[in-house]
């Protein structure tokens, strides 16, 4: 019995699909607007680097890349939006190393960070700084321990949030200093940084990219940087372990996830863009001028990281005792 036409004709074009090579439907990817999602604030370190990014990836993909602020609860908002987008690519996670510590953090999370993600690409870290508010009569992290130890539970830090850069590097700093510092969180790192401008809050350990032009303005005062050396930009500026708390470093470090399932050559051609983007010079400038430092992985070498700090963070914040619940 003959075949009908329109048929034939449909089952001749899948059997031509199925002969055309992964890497192919790649090379078509993306053809529409890609959702950059930020699991913090506009105007956090993490939302600043962030553009950098998803406008570097916009040049690569020559298609329109959006960021989309999710911010809150440590950045569990956010991620939990990725992790149950669809797995086509076109929902990209730009996420803070810091997320690995909310596996201890959170007694329950609407999300896996290992199991509902596949991972793309570290892509730079930068230092917190330790800056107070000019009002706190201290000049270095010396004069900063004794007044705390004269007031204990009096000092309000500022975070956005349990389980970001900055509470992980400020209650590892108060079990190193032996000091009572009161956690003051907020619903991201833009909001933490307006309380310390207007003098709400008295001390926070932000990035340095966010940081640095206030500091430079005289409305922030800097004590230290977190970073294990001198941050480049700030050679007079000594690190925590440089004043006397030798051991001491934290550092933040950022990277690109998609939902799990994502088609593997969908990740591979975002992880090329990613990787082209940070060796574009115009967004290479501006990173360094804000002192983020390009990385650049596997995927694979990527994945092992994650599961090294959820490890890590996971042994120091059960040592310190330290719950987001």
């Amino acid at each position: 019995m003959l075949m009908p036409r329109s048929c034939a004709l449909s089952i001749a074009l899948v059997l031509l699909a199925c002969q055309i090579p992964a890497d192919a439907w790649a090379q078509r990817f993306p053809t529409r607007t890609v959702r950059y999602l930020v699991h913090d604030s506009a105007g956090s370190g993490t939302d600043t680097c962030g553009r950098i990014m998803a406008a570097g990836l916009a040049e690569v993909f020559g298609q329109q890349v959006i960021v989309d602020n999710r911010g809150g609860a440590g950045g569990n908002i956010g991620a939990d939006i990725a992790a149950k987008a669809p797995a086509d690519g076109y929902t990209i996670l730009h996420m803070s190393l810091a997320l690995a510590g909310n596996v201890t953090l959170y007694r329950s999370l609407p999300y896996d960070l290992v199991r509902d993600f596949a991972p793309v690409s570290m892509i730079f870290m930068q230092p917190n700084l330790v800056v107070v508010h000019p009002s706190l009569p201290v000049k270095s992290i010396g004069d900063f321990v004794r007044l705390a130890k004269t007031r204990p539970g009096q000092i309000d830090y500022a975070t956005g949030g349990a389980g970001t850069g900055a509470f992980i590097a400020t209650e590892m700093f108060k079990e190193l200093a032996g000091i009572n510092l009161v956690h003051v969180p907020y619903k991201g790192g833009g909001p933490a940084l307006a309380s310390l401008l207007a003098g709400e809050t008295s001390v926070s350990f932000l990035p340095l990219a966010t940081t640095l032009p206030h500091i430079r303005a005289g409305r922030l005062r800097l004590l230290a940087a977190t970073s294990g050396k001198r941050a480049p930009m700030l050679r007079d500026t000594p690190t925590i372990a440089e004043s006397g708390y030798p051991g001491y470093e934290s550092e933040l470090r950022y990277g690109l996830m998609v939902p799990a399932k994502t088609p593997r050559e969908i990740i591979a051609a975002i992880h090329g863009a990613a990787i082209a983007a940070l060796n574009n010079p115009g967004v290479s400038k501006r990173l360094n001028d804000l002192g983020y430092v390009p990385l650049g992985n596997q995927p694979e070498e990527f994945a092992a990281v994650i599961k090294s700090e959820i490890a890590k963070l996971g042994t120091l914040l059960r040592r310190l005792g330290v719950t987001a619940d």
